[in-house]
């Protein structure tokens, strides 16, 4: 909704409709399906863009999979096969796929286009019981960089690392003041904090290969 009241036009990828996403739609978004386990998906995506588009402005790589570690080692394997595609190569193969309207779009309008990966605090204080996640999102952290350096100078390529920014469904009263007392400012972000950081990037011309963290401290606890 921020990029579009700034006058983007938004192509949002998703797997299932949802009200947030029919919203977009209603506000001028054009949504593309597409399953991030799917390189195929993800090609037809792309394919899909650069047909409407030839340049782009700025990536998001932002959906993900969060889930506790399997028990059973082969359940485990799969698990981590998956988490890794999702949160990690997928988000390469857009990067990939689209590095060329990228560059276009610096072309465009003589700044460095962006590019935005959201990872997690989990990547410098990794979570036991989540380690096939933390390391997916690590490698898209490590990507981060490389890409920073592949891209440059016509891209830039930063993450933005959150903390609790807002608690889900299922976590119980006792889980949201565990979390808060490992929380520096021991309170929820709320999804504001990460928009204002997106758009801060996008304001500021001069950063790349930045991990942001946007944890209220909670990495440092």
């Amino acid at each position: 909704m921020a990029l579009l009241e700034r006058g983007y036009r938004v192509f949002a990828l998703y797997r299932s409709k949802t009200d947030d996403l029919l919203q977009l739609a209603d506000r001028g978004a054009i949504t593309l399906k597409a399953d991030l386990a799917d390189p195929d998906s993800l090609d037809r995506a792309i394919a899909n863009i650069l047909q409407q588009s030839e340049a782009v402005h700025l990536l998001v790589n932002n959906a993900s999979e969060f889930t506790a570690d399997e028990a059973d080692q082969q359940a485990l394997a799969r698990q981590a096969s998956r988490l890794f595609q999702v949160n990690s190569v997928a988000p390469m193969i857009l990067m990939a796929g689209l590095a060329g309207a990228l560059r276009q779009g610096c072309s465009d309008n003589s700044a460095p286009t962006l590019v935005i990966n959201i990872t997690d605090i989990f990547v410098e204080k990794p979570n036991p019981k989540f380690a096939a996640y933390c390391a997916s999102k690590a490698a898209l952290s490590n990507l981060t960089l490389s890409y920073a350096r592949m891209l440059a100078p016509e891209v830039r390529v930063n993450a933005i690392m959150p903390g609790p920014v807002r608690f889900l469904p299922d976590h119980t009263a006792e889980d949201q003041a565990r979390v808060l007392s490992e929380t520096l400012l021991a309170r929820e972000g709320g999804f504001d904090c990460v928009v204002q950081q997106i758009l801060a990037l996008l304001d500021n011309h001069f950063m790349t290969g930045a991990l942001i963290p946007v944890d209220g401290g909670r990495r440092l606890a």
